[in-house]
């Protein structure tokens, strides 16, 4: 897979947590949660701003990262569900 972010993006593959089974109760895909971690897999070269500066990016390749609930947008590419979200909406860095 070959994908580029412009700007100040960055490509997110959501980490599944670990489903834990308490007392044999097996909860439906449809009301889990949605995942809020997850691993950057490309990152853009950073903003420009205002008086033409580039601005580096905080984030690297290969960080594992918190993000907001509803952040980004989805897509799939080769059957793989990615967001794609600005640097603004990770919230920290695992």
């Amino acid at each position: 897979m070959k994908i580029r972010p412009l700007a100040d993006r960055v490509v997110v593959k959501p980490v599944e947590s670990v489903e834990k089974k308490q007392g044999g109760i097996i909860i439906p895909d449809t009301a889990k949660e949605k995942p809020q971690q997850g691993k950057i897999i490309a990152a853009g070269p950073g903003k420009v701003s205002d008086s033409g500066e580039k601005i580096p990016m905080e984030v690297k390749v290969g960080d594992i990262v918190l993000y907001g609930k509803y952040s980004g947008t989805e897509v799939t590419i080769d059957n793989e569900d990615l967001l794609i979200m600005r640097e603004s909406d990770v919230l920290a860095v695992l």
